[in-house]
């Protein structure tokens, strides 16, 4: 791919739900259909540190995730200081943090890198919202994923198992590329998507 315009990197993780639920050929198979070409990939059993660090953790972030979770809940405080034992949105936002943690060092992951035009963006339009319930239909979380926020409360999870996890914006794709290949990520991209045509060329 000529590196013209808005071709950018993102950062695309497999969940271990998304693995154990053998949807990673799947899943590969989204990006590749929309022109995304793999540049890295890679499975591994993250540890608590790493997967601390896939996330930013401030509390800022902590609070937004304990708002979202309020959302999800109808808007309903009491409801969330059932499920969660507080109604302090940081604190909630806490408690979703480490289930992310748990739910992600809980089996494999796959951790691979995109390229493509505006890739962050179109990355996030194929994986969908981050709820199944109300992600939009033909995505991979309205289309793959079995979850809600009411089930994942009555288990006692209190995050969702929604397949897939993606960058939202250039720094967080840069961020977490970094994190979990490296500071010497090393793009193995240089090489041409092929159609029927490639097959005759004998360079290969």
């Amino acid at each position: 791919m000529k590196k013209i315009g808005l071709v950018e990197h993102t950062f695309v993780m497999i969940k271990p739900d998304g693995v154990k639920r053998g949807l990673v050929g799947r899943l590969f198979r989204r990006f590749e259909e929309a022109g995304l070409k793999l540049v890295a990939a890679r499975m591994i059993r993250a540890t608590e540190e790493q997967a601390k660090n896939n996330y930013p953790g401030t509390d800022t972030w902590l609070k937004k995730m304990g708002e979202k979770t309020l959302v999800s809940n109808g808007g309903n405080i009491e409801e969330v200081k059932k499920a969660y034992g507080t109604d302090d949105l940081l604190e909630v936002g806490k408690v979703i943090y480490m289930s992310l943690v748990k739910m992600l060092t809980s089996g494999p992951v796959i951790l691979t890198v995109w390229e493509g035009e505006q890739v962050i963006k179109r990355v996030r339009s194929i994986t969908g919202g981050l709820e199944p319930t109300v992600s939009n239909p033909g995505t991979i979380r309205h289309d793959l994923g079995i979850d809600t926020p009411v089930l994942a409360q009555a288990t006692g999870r209190k995050s969702l198992a929604n397949v897939i996890h993606a960058s939202d914006s250039y720094d967080e794709a840069k961020r977490e590329i970094r994190h979990w290949f490296g500071d010497k990520f090393k793009d193995l991209g240089n090489y041409e998507l092929m159609d029927l045509s490639g097959l005759f060329d004998e360079s290969w």
